[in-house]
């Protein structure tokens, strides 16, 4: 049974037509890691198993020019994707692995940065426009590209941002509606200024409004945008590190905000007005996973330097939160880690438990609620995880750099169910979609669809 008749069937069976929203009954997968970055699909199962080499379960697997590693989104039978093509190497250094090494490639080239839509039931790209072509103003880190934002969507309009090169709003056609040139956003090791990675903060829309993070080596802002027009609604100032995060809305008491990770300003604003709400200061100082919000808790972590922490905060927190020592406590923080946390990949909250899978492979399973832990276990050894995690029909799903997937059933206990391998350094987080999984890989978008054992 489908996504769309089960949910018709559920609206009828509540007997309240007004329900009957098209946004509930339409499959979508709008932005980096889904619905608020939960990263859960749970209306169909999708598969435990597959095989790229005899075809199994492979729905289909499209060529992608370019080296890109934002996310797949997917509003209907619609899937986008976003590029950057250099027009004068079409085979760009990419070096994956638990390596240190923080220098970037000088990429004096002129590239074409794109915007493509797929369909989402073929694989067959249906259309393809260049937003700009220009030579890269900031460098990129072999582990990264420039077009590491994952776009985002509403149905009406698509959202493509290239840090640097700029924000672009299209309709579901691909007709240019509006852009945005914010100038030089240097994403870098603020440590070591040279040392430029590429923007990889990805926009999200929400209520009518495009909320963008730009933590940045100079004047740092997050900031609200007509998705109609592109007209400023709000610009809040931040004076942090460079991070490369998505903000996080939450609608819901006492009041909607903007949540956003970060070193020197962690953080809730008001979604109306930008006004911060509450702040935290401290932990990892390479700010990267995306805020995830789950019953009445916010769940920041991140990682580098002298701290590894998850944080655990009321949703009703306020004013400034300050935790000295490893022992301290704080009124409006459920509980928090010291050494827990991640470095790159967003945590999954799924049936009260919370998972935090590191770059070495390490998954960690804990209590959400109470910060218990549950289990601590190694999918592999040798291979490095930059993508974050995704839930279906009580399985997790967690990607290597090499391109392996470990399926994991969940639960307080660990147990591996399968390992199933693209063939290919993947960098980016699966979008989950009607039992079906879509893989963004060095070089393709992959389907995965299909029957489960």
């Amino acid at each position: 049974m489908s996504t769309i008749v089960r949910v018709m069937m559920a609206v009828i069976s509540i007997g309240s037509p007004a329900l009957a929203d098209e946004k509930m009954v339409i499959p979508r997968w709008p932005q980096f890691r889904g619905e608020a970055a939960r990263g859960i699909a749970d209306e169909i199962p999708a598969p435990i198993d597959w095989n790229v080499d005899d075809g199994t379960r492979i729905r289909w697997k499209t060529p992608i020019p370019g080296l890109g590693y934002s996310s797949p989104v997917i509003w209907g039978d619609r899937l986008f994707i976003t590029t950057a093509v250099n027009t004068k190497d079409d085979r760009p250094e990419v070096k994956v692995g638990l390596y240190g090494n923080i220098e970037s490639i000088d990429e004096p080239e002129e590239h074409s940065f794109r915007v493509l839509c797929l369909d989402r039931g073929t694989g067959r790209i249906l259309w393809d426009q260049e937003a700009c072509r220009a030579i890269p103003r900031v460098k990129r880190h072999r582990k990264s590209s420039h077009a590491n934002s994952t776009p985002a969507t509403d149905g009406t309009h698509l959202l493509a941002f290239f840090g640097s090169e700029g924000m672009y709003c299209y309709n579901m056609e691909g007709k240019l509606l509006w852009k945005k040139d914010f100038g030089l956003l240097d994403s870098g090791y603020f440590a070591v200024p040279d040392a430029q990675w590429g923007f990889g903060s990805s926009p999200v829309i929400h209520d009518g409004r495009v909320i963008i993070q730009c933590d940045v080596q100079q004047n740092s802002f997050l900031a609200a945008f007509d998705v109609r027009t592109g007209a400023e609604l709000w610009r809040s100032q931040r004076k942090d590190v460079p991070t490369w995060s998505t903000p996080t809305v939450y609608v819901g008491e006492p009041r909607s905000q903007v949540v956003v990770n970060g070193l020197k300003h962690i953080g809730g604003y008001d979604l109306a007005t930008g006004k911060e709400i509450w702040r935290l200061r401290g932990g990892g100082d390479i700010p990267v996973p995306t805020p995830v919000v789950a019953g009445e808790l916010i769940y920041i972590t991140n990682a580098h330097g002298s701290m590894a922490p998850i944080y655990a905060i009321k949703t009703g927190a306020k004013g400034r939160i300050k935790l000295n020592s490893t022992e301290a406590t704080h009124p409006q923080v459920a509980w928090w880690n010291d050494r827990g946390g991640n470095y790159m990949q967003t945590p999954i909250v799924y049936r009260r438990l919370l998972y935090c899978c590191r770059d070495n492979g390490v998954l960690s399973c804990f209590d959400a609620v109470t910060g218990e832990t549950k289990y601590r276990e190694r999918l592999v050894s040798g291979t490095g995880f930059t993508a974050s995690g995704v839930a279906s029909a009580g399985r997790l799903y967690f990607t290597s750099e090499e391109g392996e997937v470990f399926v994991v059933r969940a639960g307080p206990e660990f147990e591996r169910l399968a390992m199933n391998n693209l063939n290919e350094v993947c960098m980016a987080t699966p979008a989950v979609v009607d039992g079906h999984l879509y893989f963004r890989t060095v070089g393709h978008v992959i389907a995965v669809g299909g029957e489960n054992r």
